[in-house]
């Protein structure tokens, strides 16, 4: 039974399972579904997975989608090192009550700038709206804030003294606002040694599947200096 990963890596989530299969040297094998192009609406993909979207699995007869599950389900079935995703309730719990947080502050709070700076201006081929930007930025750097104060106060990772899964979900998000060219970390101290321990744990992957948003940055920070 292969398990095979379907996924577009400018896709944060899809990242994150990417990442947590090389980690924990679970076999699989990639299946790219490049939303941009419409695989996502093929009827082969639409049978993994009705809703069109990225990352999905399959297991044998087994279909999964959604990140968190997915990866919870990984770390399950192939046993992996407790700390991704700790037997102990309590422990569980607290990467639990992160992964139910993440979605509405650190994922919503960065797609959305991303897609104001990056996405409308890319389908439209228009400027980026700068009052719509400005009206989501106090969010995004709210959530930077609570990351900073509540989940790194006194801890180096997210839920603990060691990475879990909350910790691979939320680094591809804020990674994606890199690649719009925006310096999340800038005057965030924690925030900027924590991406950096994370990424740490999760090398050479890590680098490997996040050269697109390493070249996206380059080619915008390059664009911007050719308007001054």
């Amino acid at each position: 039974m292969v398990l095979t990963v379907y996924f577009d890596m400018l896709s944060q989530p899809s990242r994150s399972v990417l990442l947590f299969c090389e980690v924990n040297k679970i076999p699989y094998e990639k299946k790219v579904t490049h939303v941009g192009g419409g695989d996502n609406r093929t009827e082969e993909f639409q049978a993994i997975n009705p809703v069109m979207r990225v990352p999905a699995i399959k297991d044998g007869d087994f279909v999964l989608s959604e990140s968190a599950a997915i990866l919870k389900y990984l770390a399950a079935k192939h046993n992996t090192p407790d700390h991704w995703y700790p037997k102990d309730i309590q422990k569980r719990a607290k990467v639990d009550q992160y992964v139910a947080w993440h979605h509405m502050n650190t994922r919503e709070n960065s797609i959305r700038v991303f897609w104001t700076e990056v996405i409308i201006p890319m389908m439209r081929g228009r400027e980026v709206d700068q009052a719509r930007l400005e009206r989501q930025l106090p969010a995004l750097e709210e959530t930077i804030d609570r990351l900073e104060q509540v989940y790194l106060k006194d801890q180096q990772f997210l839920c603990g003294d060691d990475i879990t899964i909350a910790d691979i979900l939320a680094v591809p998000e804020l990674m994606q606002l890199y690649g719009a060219g925006r310096n999340v970390t800038e005057n965030h101290p924690k925030l900027t040694a924590w991406i950096e321990r994370v990424k740490n744990k999760l090398q050479p992957w890590f680098d490997e599947f996040h050269t697109p948003l390493y070249k996206m940055r380059q080619k915008r920070l390059k664009g911007e200096k050719a308007k001054l």
